[in-house]
């Protein structure tokens, strides 16, 4: 793994490269998501099952795109009683901690007569895509679902890409049923976006879709965002762990590399005041790569995106920290309390060596549906707020208009809006 000193020039030389994973930058894949958004707008269910047996090799139908009861009770069956275990305290702890983040209407009153608010109302229909393939993830079906759940969103469906059998993985099955999904169906890629965000003839459109996917998935959101909303377009995973010399340089590698696994694409980031931890680091990487399952993934990864950086001062490790705006930042400093006070953009912090990223992918509460890219500067992890929408409201009787209503007509009449001043003024024409 590649140690540079960390200056002004290698900072923003590793802020430009990691822009580059952007699915922003994937501007060619963006025709070949368009024909197939118009084809399943057009063609709805023909083109989203034409679609599937190209990409998937499954046959589906009207009768079989929907997942059957019976196919989440054989589910139950094929998965590991002690799995099932985990995945309900992972329920828990995930609704626990989203229940905390509700919101509810209120009103305020004056005795001259005026009345404002704002009344909170879940999203009607959600729709969650989660992904197939390569890995199984029954962790996002929990992250996605429950803060939906939670907001009170009445209708939630999932899409998820079928094995060529027809089959979906039985975890997924499983997590689903236990996070509340009301209907399943068996689509995946911009197929499944477009078919949630018009609707076919089998599946229903949506308000809101959320959930990761692959460069396909990404820009399809992109492409149907203002016809439905979206959660975010996520980019590939990232971690940056901030460390001083009293932090342990087999957990810090250990940490780096359970990101570095997700894709050839993914970041991984030590930023440390010690010139001995960087040393040892890069040599725990060596070791642990030799004999980890996903080898010539994470070999990539952190040929093409992995650092690390040594800084002169922790407040040089601090800004640099904030530049990069990770998705995953990791502290293990002498006060890490103190630091976390210090920093602004990250999609969510760990503190402390016991506090490894997969505690948050998995377990312990807070979503891991996180802002990747530099986006942590301005967007927030996935929450109950993403499934709710607020209304505002107003209320004067004529008591409390009239002391006001020529304030509002030369505010009109100012911007010459004259059908405003008259809608004001009508109510006060015998004054």
């Amino acid at each position: 793994m590649r140690t540079l000193e960390l200056t002004s020039e290698t900072k923003q030389n590793i802020l430009d490269d990691l822009l580059k994973r952007s699915p922003n930058h994937y501007t060619e894949y963006e025709s070949r998501v368009a024909d197939i958004i118009v084809a399943v707008r057009e063609k709805k269910d023909a083109a989203v099952f034409g679609y599937t047996k190209q990409f998937d090799g499954a046959d589906l139908t009207a009768d079989n795109v929907k997942v059957t009861e019976a196919e989440i009770q054989k589910a139950y069956e094929q998965v590991d009683e002690k799995l099932l275990a985990v995945i309900r305290k992972a329920k828990e702890n995930i609704r626990i901690y989203h229940e905390k983040q509700k919101q509810y209407s209120w009103f305020d009153s004056e005795e001259s007569g005026i009345i404002l608010g704002q009344k909170v109302t879940p999203i009607q229909t959600v729709g969650v895509y989660v992904p197939g393939g390569k890995a199984v993830y029954p962790s996002s079906v929990l992250m996605n679902v429950i803060p939906a759940k939670v907001a009170g969103v009445s209708r939630i469906i999932m899409t998820t890409p079928p094995e060529a059998d027809g089959s979906v993985y039985a975890s997924t099955l499983v997590a689903a049923k236990e996070a509340g999904v009301d209907e399943i169906y068996k689509a995946g890629g911009a197929q499944a976006i477009a078919a949630m965000a018009f609707g076919t003839e089998s599946i229903p459109k949506v308000d809101k879709i959320v959930g990761p996917g692959n460069i396909y998935v990404a820009l399809a959101k992109k492409a149907v965002f203002g016809y439905v909303s979206i959660d975010s377009i996520a980019g590939p995973s990232e971690i940056l762990v901030l460390a001083d010399e009293t932090a342990n340089p087999k957990f810090v590698a250990a940490d780096l590399l359970s990101q570095a696994e997700h894709d050839e694409l993914a970041s991984a980031i030590l930023i440390t005041t010690s010139k001995e931890l960087a040393e040892k680091v890069s040599e725990e990487i060596d070791r642990f790569t030799a004999v980890l399952s996903r080898k010539e993934i994470i070999l990539k990864s952190l040929e093409n995106y992995g650092y690390i950086l040594v800084a002169e001062t922790l407040e040089e490790a601090i800004e640099a920290a904030n530049d990069i705006a990770s998705e995953h930042l990791e502290i293990v400093t002498k006060n890490a309390f103190e630091v976390m006070t210090k920093i602004r953009n990250a999609g969510a912090i760990f503190i402390g060596e016991y506090s490894s990223e997969p505690l948050g992918d998995y377990f312990a509460g807070p979503n891991h549906v996180l802002p990747t890219n530099g986006t942590a500067k301005f967007f927030s992890p996935l929450g109950v707020d993403d499934f709710i929408k607020k209304s505002s409201i107003i209320s004067y009787s004529r008591e409390a208009l009239a002391p006001v209503y020529q304030d509002i007509v030369q505010f009109a009449e100012c911007e010459k809006l004259t059908a405003h001043a008259n809608s004001i003024r009508v109510r006060f024409e015998k004054e």
